[in-house]
């Protein structure tokens, strides 16, 4: 071992206590960016293992060769395919057997009457295949359903509804249907696939409650005989089979559910994740930099001997290198030990909270333990890289006079390198988001943002402290002065300490202005575009819930407290070779409900042949009225449509419409998102709502709101968004108070001759944990309000880019009840970071303080 490496060794050993704040960052940092990982890896592997074992019978997968994908849509929509294959299929050598699989949208009534499920994950219905081979579910309990009316259920959506064999229930297919539970199943082992639901139902009603006629599936389930692979299998069957209609292996489709999980959930689930981890040790970086800094600082004189005695630059640089590096490998390596408790933990909690993923052991790979390790590594070793090289600088004289270890950061330079970078920003804010819209231009001026507050935070620490603390001389006395004036002696390291919990609040700002102003949006939306008195909807987003059924709006009509209700059905299909989403609706009764704005043509003609589409597509695709498109349909047939009418506004309306008698014939399992009701002249609001529910009361209960209501709910998700960044952000700001902790603890060894003298000139020891106390209490301000700044402006910023890269727009908005809170909890956890260091300072003697160098 080199006299660097004894040197550096010999330092950890007398001062560990100095690094334990780095170790946490460091440990925390890396434990979250590991957990991450792991948990990824391991929902992977466990999705893939239960798909496979789910459909290990099935051989292959007959089903349509085209699928429509509308923007947003990972799944397309396929074509189905006739039942007549079966004979066909059968007869081809190397099929042992095959089933139809019909599938759709059905939602289970619980027995407390509320939907099952709904929440995302797809609420699915299908027939139940008799070959227990080609069945991806298992009967665990009961039997299987003989004849109309009956079901079996997944075991998971029973014990979430409260249903049991031998129970009534009603399934919304969207139609309410009664039906009885005959059987519980399992999928792969598993009570069900995470939250998805599944009603498995007799052959016929399935075909007669989830497809437009008789004779259709959406696929065909093929098991192959003795010595048949699944790759042979679908060669054999593909000459056989007609135009547009393909065969594939029953891993490739095994494969394909793998992928849809990951791509729509798990991809989604683990970026979010990695994104906090990013947040999380950005942060660290922060506090790991001053700590290591202060220390430097304060070992100025040992170094500056260590120079005089004959230590080079590089030595003594290599000394703290290799200090930093020891508490680089230490916490890293013991953060990836947390992380694989984090994964196990999360692993365990999720089913806990409603959210079950499928067992299976932990899956550790190679990458998910290297990566974390080595961003612990450089995060640890690049933070404390530039004190290290400042520790080589000092002078060999520095020994012989008192250490200072004030770095004033309020240099002119900085000063302007800071308002130049802060000008930068704006301008390519400002541009990216007003003059020429571009998230890209947005983002980079976002960045320079943060980089400008950072650059210029000594600079301001100076102004803002004397701000925030200047209540404090007059409400603290003597106390409050001295708690400010510590806090103004180095700009740099204040700057420093609150930085990190800038960043962390910041963040957290930049969600919550952005959440609110969604909120507004939707808020503002349906105020501008909805013109009706109540809402028929049901409670789901995603993929989940089964909707409305289209006979709903027919019912409500009918009351007569109403003058018009109009239903929104979904359609999709290719527009001149494009996928698109269709309204499907009465014209004439959505434009006496939603406000489209200024409409060139006549909404009255579309007839079973014409369409109406938005300005903007119009503009968009060279479109003007009596002009012609060719919709594809899922059903393989294409039709040449008339633009019969231009209208301005799409939020709710979509941007194609057309009749349901266009839509009739191309239709697989109709339903409706949205029921749009008006009352005639004079009906209150509480009477006609009364009345719409004594109706849905039939249609399997769906949600009555009014127009406030319904924007309110469907904001709802935002609000459990934003419940889940602060929960993840905790972290960050955990580190960031560690990171004010320690740089107290530093400080007040640094000060403690100083402390020693105050608490002989008279000072009490609780008036010296109260001028520790305020000094954090000032630092965590400084960083909380320049977080809050800088967050409101990024959110700004998103509000606006999102704003330009859509076709809706968006409502900015401040939330100051959420923001005060903010700053409350901020100033809160300064004053909480403060409570060790300041203990610790009134526990100093007073003669050993007072004699110490």
């Amino acid at each position: 071992m080199n006299a660097s490496a004894r040197l550096s060794m010999s330092s950890l050993r007398a001062h560990k206590r100095r690094f334990a704040g780095t170790f946490l960052a460091v440990f925390l940092g890396v434990a979250f960016l590991a957990g991450t990982l792991v948990m990824g890896d391991t929902l992977r592997a466990n999705f893939d293992t239960m798909f496979g074992d789910a459909t290990s019978g099935t051989d292959a997968v007959v089903r349509s060769a085209d699928a429509i994908t509308t923007p947003g849509e990972s799944e397309g929509v396929r074509r189905p395919v006739s039942t007549a294959l079966l004979k066909t299929i059968g007869q081809v050598p190397g099929v042992a057997a095959a089933a139809p699989s019909i599938q759709g949208a059905g939602q289970l009534v619980g027995a407390n009457g509320e939907a099952i499920g709904g929440k995302g994950p797809p609420t699915l219905a299908g027939n139940w295949i008799t070959d227990p081979k080609l069945n991806p579910y298992r009967l665990a309990e009961g039997r299987t359903p003989a004849s109309p009316g009956e079901v079996v259920i997944n075991r998971g959506a029973a014990d979430k509804g409260h249903l049991k064999i031998g129970d009534t229930t009603t399934l919304r297919t969207p139609d309410p249907v009664k039906v009885t539970i005959v059987g519980l199943s399992t999928f792969g082992g598993e009570d069900g696939m995470a939250q998805v639901t599944f009603t498995g139902m007799t052959q016929a009603d399935a075909e007669k409650y989830l497809t437009a006629k008789p004779g259709e599936a959406s696929s065909i389930s093929v098991r192959a005989g003795p010595g048949i692979s699944q790759t042979q299998l679908a060669d054999r069957l593909t000459p056989f089979l007609p135009k547009g209609v393909e065969a594939i292996t029953g891993q490739q489709s095994a494969q394909e559910n793998t992928d849809m999980i990951s791509s729509q959930f798990l991809t989604i689930f683990t970026t979010f994740l990695l994104v906090f981890s990013g947040i999380a040790l950005l942060v660290a970086t922060f506090s790991i930099h001053n700590t290591f800094a202060i220390v430097i600082a304060q070992r100025t004189r040992e170094n500056a001997l260590l120079r005089a005695l004959g230590a080079s630059r590089r030595q003594v640089t290599a000394a703290a290198v290799t200090e930093a590096s020891v508490v680089a490998v230490a916490a890293s390596a013991a953060g990836l030990a947390g992380g694989i408790g984090i994964a196990a933990g999360l692993k365990a909690l999720f089913p806990a909270i409603g959210f079950p993923f499928p067992e299976g052991d932990l899956v550790i790979k190679t990458l998910s333990m290297v990566l974390p390790l080595a961003v612990g590594i450089i995060v640890c070793l690049g933070s404390a890289l530039m004190p290290a090289v400042r520790a080589g600088r000092t002078a060999p004289l520095a020994a012989l006079r008192e250490t200072a270890v004030d770095e004033s950061g309020a240099s002119r330079v900085r000063a302007v390198t800071g308002t130049a970078l802060a000008l930068l920003a704006v301008s390519a804010t400002l541009t990216g988001v007003l003059i020429s819209p571009s998230l890209l231009l947005a983002g980079v001026g976002a960045v320079l943002a943060l980089v400008a507050f950072v650059v210029l935070g000594p600079v301001a620490s100076s102004t803002a402290v004397r701000v925030l603390g200047s209540p404090l001389d007059r409400l603290r006395g003597v106390t409050g002065g001295l708690a400010r004036r510590n806090a103004l002696r180095s700009p740099r390291r204040t700057a420093a300490t609150a930085g990190a919990l800038m960043i962390g609040v910041a963040v957290v700002s930049l969600f919550t202005v952005f959440g609110a102003s969604l909120k507004a949006t939707m808020d503002q939306t349906v105020s501008r575009s909805f013109a009706g008195d109540v809402a028929v909807s049901t409670p789901s987003f995603g993929a989940g819930g089964s909707g409305l059924s289209p006979e709903l709006a027919g019912a409500i009509g009918k009351l007569p407290e109403v003058d018009t209700a109009v239903g929104l059905g979904r359609g999709v299909a290719e527009v001149d070779g494009k996928g698109r989403a269709l309204t499907v609706t009465d014209p004439t009764a959505l434009a006496r409900t939603f406000d489209l704005g200024t409409v060139q043509g006549s909404l009255r003609s579309l007839g079973t042949d014409g369409i109406a589409i938005t300005r903007t597509e119009a503009d968009r695709q060279h479109l003007t009225t009596g002009s012609t498109a060719q919709l594809a349909f899922t059903d393989g047939k294409k039709k040449t449509f008339t633009v019969r009418a231009i209208y301005g506004r799409s939020e709710l309306a979509g941007d194609y419409v057309i009749t349901r008698a266009a839509w009739a014939p191309h239709r697989t399992q109709d339903s409706d998102t949205l029921v749009a009701v008006s009352f005639k002249e004079g009906v209150s609001t509480a009477k006609g709502k009364a009345a719409v529910d004594s109706i849905a009361a039939h249609y399997g209960n769906p949600q009555v709101q009014t127009r406030h209501e319904y924007a309110q709910s469907s904001a709802g998700g935002i609000d459990m968004m934003l419940t889940l960044v602060y929960a993840l952000l905790a972290l960050a700001v955990l580190i960031a108070l560690l990171g004010i902790a320690n740089t107290l603890t530093l400080a007040i060894h640094e000060r403690t001759r100083e402390l020693g003298l105050l608490r002989a000139v008279g000072q009490t020891r609780s008036q010296l944990r109260a001028m520790v106390r305020w000094e954090s209490v000032l630092v965590a301000a400084f960083g909380t309000v320049g977080g809050l700044t800088l967050g409101a402006f990024l959110g700004w910023v998103l509000v606006k880019a999102s704003d330009g890269a859509s076709d809706s727009t968006f409502a900015f908005a401040l939330p100051p009840v959420q923001l005060v809170v903010v700053t409350l909890v901020g100033v809160a956890a300064g004053a909480l970071a403060g409570l060790r260091p300041a203990r610790r300072a009134a526990r100093l003697d007073v003669l050993r303080a007072i004699a110490t160098e």
